[in-house]
C-alpha cells in the first residue's frame, strides 16, 4: 500500500474527492457523479480512503475495501472541527485529510450487510411502534370528546376502543364510527408488522453465535441481543479490562 490518502465527501449524486500525497498536501481533486465514483477506486493503487461515518458510508466502505484499499470511517462530529472557512463539499473533503492525521480519533468500524439489515429492521419496528402509539392516542382523544375514557397501555386501549365502537348505546356519532374503526384496524395492522419484524429477527439470528451468547446473559432477550449485534462491531475498544470481562463470558 502506498502513502496516498484520499478524502471522500459522500453525497447522493455528486462526490467530492481530495487526494493527498505522503506529506499530506492535496495534489489532486475530483468531482464525480455516482457512476464514475463507483469505478474510481478500481484501477487505483491500494491506498487509505477516509470518509465520514454518515449515510451510505458503510456501503461504500465495503465496496472500496473490496477493491483493495484501506478504508477509515471517521465520526462526523470530529471531522467538523477541521473544516476551514465555509463548509462546502470541497472543504469537507480536505477536512477529512486533516482529521486522518489525528491519531486520537478512533475510526468507526465498518458494518457488514448482515448488521445493517438487522439495524434497518429495528428502525422500522421503532417507527411502527411510534405510529401505533400516535394512532391510539388520536383515538383516545376523539373518544374522550364523547365521554369515553380509554385507559393507558396499548393492549388495554385497543380492547377498550374496540368495545366502545361496538357499543351502539354510547354517544359516539354513527357517521364517525366507520372512520374510527378504520383507525383501529390500522393499529392492528401495525401490530402485525411489528410482530413480523420480531419473527424476521428470530429467523435471521437463529444461527448467530454472538446473539445466542448475548441472550444467555440475564436481562438480554431477542431485541436487545440483536440490537447489540447490529450496533457494536468492536466491543469496548477503549476499555481493555471490560473487553477481557466480556471475553471471559464467551461473548466475543
Amino acid at each position: 500500500m502506498n502513502f496516498t490518502t484520499i478524502g471522500v465527501d459522500l453525497a447522493k449524486n455528486v462526490f467530492e474527492i481530495a487526494v493527498a500525497g505522503p506529506d499530506w498536501k492535496i495534489i489532486e481533486r475530483y468531482r464525480l457523479n455516482r457512476a464514475k465514483f463507483s469505478t474510481f477506486f478500481v484501477h487505483r493503487a491500494p491506498c487509505r480512503v477516509v470518509m465520514e461515518a454518515c449515510g451510505s458510508a458503510h456501503h461504500w466502505a465495503r465496496k472500496i475495501a473490496a477493491a483493495g484499499h484501506q478504508v477509515q470511517l471517521l465520526p462526523a462530529q470530529y471531522v467538523r472541527a477541521y473544516v476551514k472557512r465555509n463548509k462546502t463539499d470541497r472543504a469537507d473533503a480536505a477536512a477529512l485529510i486533516e482529521a486522518a492525521r489525528c491519531g486520537d480519533i478512533l475510526p468507526v468500524p465498518v458494518k457488514t450487510i448482515e448488521q445493517q439489515q438487522i439495524q434497518a429492521l429495528h428502525r422500522l419496528r421503532t417507527q411502527w411502534i411510534a405510529s401505533r402509539s400516535r394512532c391510539i392516542n388520536n383515538l383516545r382523544g376523539v373518544l374522550r370528546e364523547f365521554g369515553i375514557f380509554i385507559a393507558v397501555g396499548a393492549n388495554v386501549a385497543k380492547n377498550q376502543i374496540g368495545t366502545s365502537l361496538a357499543d351502539p348505546d354510547n354517544d359516539v356519532p354513527a357517521a364517525l364510527r366507520p372512520a374510527l374503526s378504520d383507525a383501529l384496524g390500522e393499529v392492528r395492522m401495525l401490530e402485525e408488522r411489528i410482530l413480523g419484524i420480531e419473527r424476521e429477527l428470530t429467523v435471521l439470528t437463529r444461527h448467530d453465535n454472538t446473539v445466542r451468547q448475548l441472550r444467555e446473559i440475564p436481562g438480554i432477550g431477542l431485541l436487545t441481543g440483536t440490537a447489540l449485534r447490529a450496533s457494536v462491531c468492536d466491543i469496548q475498544r477503549r476499555d481493555p479490562q471490560a473487553r477481557r470481562n466480556i471475553q471471559a463470558r464467551g461473548c466475543v
